[in-house]
């Protein structure tokens, strides 16, 4: 299976903000009850809701909506091996930076370990 991870490759993305609902339709050429039908379905996606609940996606919602639309049509994955997909991506990331935390936070003791020393 192809792996997405340069979604923005897929989409043009305008440099913008923030999006509305009918925008982000037309970008990513996906219908918008589909959108909001996604939002129900993929915690992720989570787009800003103001006065009369109208929705502003940002640009990382719409690299998420192409990734989703991707997994969807092009990888042929169901919603819930989309949304396994998803998270197994969200806990890959979660992993590295812990990984990463956790050596900053080792060099930080070993060079305070070094200067107590002293």
């Amino acid at each position: 299976m192809m792996e997405s991870n340069s979604p923005k490759q897929l989409i043009n993305i305008p440099n913008k903000r923030y999006f509305t609902i009918g925008e982000v339709s037309e970008i990513c050429g996906i219908k918008t009850h589909v959108l909001r039908y996604w939002e129900q379905e993929f915690n992720q996606l989570a787009p800003i809701k103001r006065t009369g609940n109208r929705r502003y996606y940002q640009q990382k919602d719409l690299i998420l909506v192409s990734q989703i639309n991707d997994l969807l049509q092009n990888q042929g994955y169901t919603i819930e091996g989309a949304k396994h997909k998803l998270e197994e991506k969200d806990n890959k990331e979660d992993h590295l930076y812990s990984k990463k935390l956790i050596n900053q936070i080792r060099m930080d003791l070993e060079k305070i370990l070094s200067e107590l020393k002293k």
